[in-house]
């Protein structure tokens, strides 16, 4: 199987590059024939030049509207030639990264998951308590919902198998926010999701730093009640932080 990471990225001069080093320094992209895959929305800083260091596997978007997340990702995955295309975010870092890698292979070879995901953190250098509290409630909420059938897995971390998201349609670009919850809600319809919770990724805590956790929580609640309700996003606009 050949693996597809694909990285939307707007102004990610700062973290990016700490985690496309940590890719290439693994050298898990000679190991597992991986790729990388920026689809940039638009950035204004230095993030283009830094992708150019790593991958020439870019596509850039050039229209005058934001692009949504959603619409990033099925960009990158437009272009990808993976088998298994690994969704993340600009921001985040591998606990370990080969055996990150070793799951994915063994899971998606046993053909018993149509998906899957992992446990999301702060890295320790950084986490606070109110995010320890925060983030257990969360993975374990998402865990359970998996388990369920409802289907829910964050936009730091998804795996998918490329015939399965394209038979599911992809994301669905009109979502603003709640993208990630959609896509597994339909997948979950059709087959089981896994939630590794003994894999870990942290991700950049700035969003809680900017906005708190309790905003946080409602603004993750609205959009997931009208992704269900409404099948649109309660966000009109899901605000950069960097």
């Amino acid at each position: 199987m050949k693996y597809s990471f694909i990285i939307p990225t707007l102004n990610e001069e700062k973290l990016l590059p700490i985690l496309l080093n940590q890719i290439v320094e693994s050298e898990i992209i000679e190991k597992y024939d991986c790729e990388i895959v920026i689809s940039d929305g638009g950035s204004t800083d230095t993030t283009l030049e830094v992708a150019k260091k790593y991958t020439d596997q870019i596509i850039q978007h050039s229209r005058n509207n934001r692009q949504t997340i959603a619409e990033g990702r099925n960009s990158g995955a437009n272009i990808s030639s993976g088998d298994i295309l690994i969704f993340i975010d600009g921001d985040i870092v591998f606990y370990n990264l080969n055996i990150f890698m070793q799951k994915v292979e063994n899971t998606f070879n046993d053909n018993k998951y149509l998906a899957m995901t992992c446990y999301i953190n702060i890295h320790p250098n950084e986490r606070i308590f109110s995010d320890k509290i925060f983030l257990s409630f969360y993975n374990w909420y998402f865990r359970i919902l998996n388990n369920i059938g409802v289907g829910m897995g964050r936009g730091e971390c998804q795996i998918i198998p490329k015939e399965i998201f394209d038979n599911i349609g992809g994301y669905n670009q009109t979502l603003v926010a709640g993208e990630d919850f959609d896509l597994f809600k339909r997948i979950r319809k059709n087959g089981k999701i896994l939630f590794d919770k003994n894999l870990v990724i942290y991700e950049s805590p700035r969003r809680y730093r900017k906005y708190g956790h309790t905003k946080i929580f409602f603004s993750w609640l609205l959009n997931a009640i009208s992704v269900i309700s409404k099948n649109k996003s309660a966000s009109k606009e899901w605000e950069e932080v960097r």
